[in-house]
């Protein structure tokens, strides 16, 4: 039996897995569906900042609102923050496009966002065996890129219905049913977080951790520059609609990298910086830039060690975190990662104005520093245990 028939074979993983993608959905379609609804009455220099005000108000509350669930139960935390997400989509919607409804409404939105990616994960230990808990992390993340490939078509489809603010709706109404299937699951009803002694820094305190988070941000901001990248080598190839060919290509790289990093044992402390220089590698053919058809395979190259990096990440801070820490370790990592990659989109932009190929090189840089950061984690980790851990998980 194959370890991804093994996986959804096990009780309730098919359920939560979609669940948790139906819930996540409007992390990829929301940012269109609140572009779109600004352009319609604003500069794209505004519809931007609307954008950028739900993505901060969802890298700030990740982590308290796991820190919540870490101390009491999923379904409460789950089922408010998806109301108030909720609530924030439909003021946007019925503010009338006046600014000061629409950039609170993204904010509230964008806070209120469910945290079921950290919860999901937190739940993997609970859920399969020992030796399955790496192969379900890959699967998790590896169907994750269902969601940036669905996520602007489902936007795209209830704007052509029925307006702009349809795509708002939408969003609000898919995180909601997600998170009714989740949070309705036994075993998530029945989950409670670890009894343990509390400190203000959470996982923060763990100096290892916050050296991975910096790697991640880093990685972070290598994959949020593609998008910018590959726009302005689509626009400079004459046709932009390129853009969401090449981007799926990746996306498709990196589900295909997932599915087949499940069957990889764990590995030991060296793996976490050996995956991100594979990643980091995966970025420099892209400065060739060569025609269409070969950009894609390059981008789903590319793509391939994204899902190995994040299962290394997710099964160290498993292992280094304090007990009762895990959903807040799990949504910290998250948030590195969201914030490097807007940053990269914000740094790529200026760069894709001087020459797209510069845009491209920005990638591999950032990659390199990920690895920088995962190397020093890796040997600040070098001490008995560790070796033992290694040999344990060669």
């Amino acid at each position: 039996m194959s370890a991804l028939t093994k996986l959804l074979g096990t009780p309730y993983v098919k359920r939560l897995l979609i669940a948790s993608q139906t819930g996540r959905l409007p992390m990829a379609s929301a940012p269109l569906a609140l572009l779109l609804f600004a352009r319609e009455a604003h500069s794209l220099a505004v519809a931007g900042l609307v954008v950028g005000a739900y993505t901060a108000g969802m890298a700030v509350s990740a982590p308290v609102l796991a820190r919540i669930v870490d101390r009491w139960r999923q379904p409460p935390v789950l089922w408010g923050s998806a109301v108030l997400s909720g609530l924030g989509f439909v003021l946007v919607a019925a503010g009338g496009h006046a600014l000061p409804a629409t950039l609170t409404g993204a904010v509230l939105a964008g806070l209120g966002t469910p945290p079921l990616e950290a919860c999901l994960r937190a739940l993997w230990p609970d859920l399969v065996e020992a030796d399955a808990v790496a192969a379900a992390y890959s699967l998790d993340i590896a169907v994750q890129e269902v969601i940036y490939v669905t996520g602007p078509l489902v936007t795209l489809a209830a704007v052509g219905v029925a307006g702009p603010p349809a795509g708002l709706l939408v969003a609000a109404v898919l995180q909601l049913a997600g998170v009714a299937i989740f949070a309705r699951t036994p075993l998530v009803r029945t989950w409670r977080g670890v009894a343990a002694a509390r400190h203000w820094a959470g996982p923060l305190r763990v100096a290892r951790f916050v050296v991975i988070l910096l790697g991640v941000t880093c990685a972070g901001a290598a994959i949020g520059s593609l998008p910018v990248a590959v726009t302005g080598y689509a626009e400079a190839a004459g046709n932009r609609s390129l853009s969401g060919w090449l981007l799926a290509a990746q996306a498709t790289g990196a589900l295909v990298g997932g599915l087949l990093y499940m069957r990889a044992r764990p590995g030991g402390p060296g793996r976490l910086p050996l995956v991100t220089a594979g990643l980091a590698l995966g970025f420099v053919p892209l400065l060739a830039m060569p025609g269409p058809w070969p950009m894609a395979l390059l981008l789903a190259v590319a793509g391939l060690s994204l899902p190995p990096v994040l299962t290394a990440v997710f099964l160290t801070a498993d292992r280094l975190t304090p007990a009762g820490t895990a959903v807040e370790a799990f949504a910290w990592i998250i948030t590195a990662f969201t914030v490097g990659s807007a940053a990269g989109a914000a740094i790529t932009g200026p760069l894709v104005g001087e020459g797209v190929r510069a845009g491209f090189a920005f990638a591999p840089l950032a990659g390199l520093l990920a690895v920088g950061a995962m190397s020093a984690a890796s040997l600040a980790g070098r001490n008995p245990a560790d070796r033992r851990e290694a040999a344990v998980h060669p």
